[in-house]
């Protein structure tokens, strides 16, 4: 039985927000010990599709972007985290040099650091699940969806 243009179009669209997701059975080999470095693998499976597809239909082309954006504000304020993070360890180097201030004291800031990193990466994966699922099954059905904090890059 074949699918009808329509359901087909929908399908497209809503592969465009999973592909996204292509990095976590990925992420599960190095919990089991495969070294695996993937970057921006949250963006490059969104972008093929959205690319080969994006002049077949514009709702493809809709989704596409709309998934994209999300992906790229993601990265995006990932990144910012990371170098305020690497801001941040070098003004406590800094101190410690300049200053006596105790391992104690520089293992306590670090233990902080890294917390707040590990609940701002859970919140940004969980975010991620669940909004791209969403949006996912929003294309499927046909319905608009636009991602929160989004900023968008592809107009």
């Amino acid at each position: 039985m074949r699918e009808n243009p329509k359901q087909q179009i929908r399908i497209w669209a809503m592969l465009c927000h999973l592909s996204a997701l292509l990095w976590v059975p990925l992420a599960s080999l190095l919990l089991i010990g495969i070294p695996l470095y993937l970057p921006f693998l949250n963006i490059v499976p969104p972008l093929i599709i959205w690319h080969w597809k994006k002049t077949q239909d514009p709702w493809i082309d809709f989704q596409g972007k709309e998934s994209l954006n999300f992906q790229l504000s993601l990265t995006a304020y990932a990144l910012i985290v990371i170098v305020a993070s690497l801001f941040l360890v070098l003004i406590t180097c800094g101190m410690v040099v300049t200053t006596n201030v105790t391992a104690k004291y520089l293992e306590t800031v670090f233990n902080n650091l890294i917390t707040a990193l590990g609940v701002f990466i859970s919140v940004i994966m969980v975010s991620q699940l669940s909004l791209v699922n969403f949006a996912a099954f929003k294309a499927y059905k046909g319905q608009h969806y636009r991602y929160p904090f989004t900023i968008r890059f592809l107009k």
